[in-house]
């Protein structure tokens, strides 16, 4: 026998698991990218690095999700919001390690690039006083083995100065980002919030659409 009781339509118990589930997993993926970029670094800022800070940026901005908008400073959006910048801000972080290693015009330290050409330069003579004692010797190849020492040098002196300053970047990214989502939100919380027009008003029930009954 059948008991015919009229069932609701049930929540689905599944979408707060999933999105647990699914948060849980971006956040141990992003901790186990940023370990994974300072491992490959090998005492210099590789070019992956930035390969994967911009793949966790548009993995993110891809599947964003936050809360309604709310000027509680204790919210759950306010939370998401503080997570959401900060992730943001190392990814942008270690997207642009490399960059500041390479380029001057985004890490503008001209007394710390002078330091480590000076100390390339010293690993070079090194070098060639090292080779200097073995005999039969290409000079070409010991050329070759002098500057690349003399570039490593430089690249790890570099690798170490930026690595001191990539919390500040990270740090200002992290704010900008946040600062921006937030107005953005309150923006689109107040649009949203704004009473539409009034419905129009239903015809009567026994009167046709030119007035006649």
């Amino acid at each position: 026998m059948n008991d015919h009781i009229p069932q609701g339509p049930r929540p689905p118990a599944s979408t707060d698991a999933g999105a647990d589930a699914g948060s849980q997993a971006g956040v141990i993926g992003i901790g186990l990218a940023a370990v994974l970029t300072f491992a490959l670094a090998q005492g210099s800022w590789q070019w992956f690095a930035t390969f994967i800070g911009v793949t966790l940026l548009s993995v993110i901005f891809a599947f964003e999700r936050r809360s309604p908008w709310t000027s509680d400073l204790r919210s759950a959006y306010m939370r998401g919001l503080i997570a959401y910048a900060l992730v943001v801000g190392l990814c942008v972080a270690i997207a642009l390690a490399p960059m500041m290693q390479r380029w001057a015009w985004v890490f503008p330290m001209p007394g710390t690039r002078v330091d480590c050409t000076w100390l390339g330069r010293y690993e070079a003579v090194r070098s060639r006083a090292t080779l200097a004692g073995l005999t039969g010797l290409d000079r070409t190849a010991a050329a070759y083995a002098a500057e690349s020492k003399s570039r490593e040098a430089i690249a790890g002196c570099l690798s170490a100065t930026t690595t001191l300053w990539l919390p500040l970047y990270g740090a200002g990214a992290a704010v900008l980002v946040g600062v921006s989502a937030w107005f953005r939100d309150r923006a689109r919380a107040r649009k949203g919030s704004r009473p539409g027009p009034a419905p129009a008003e239903p015809l009567h029930a026994g009167t046709r659409h030119d007035g006649t009954r």
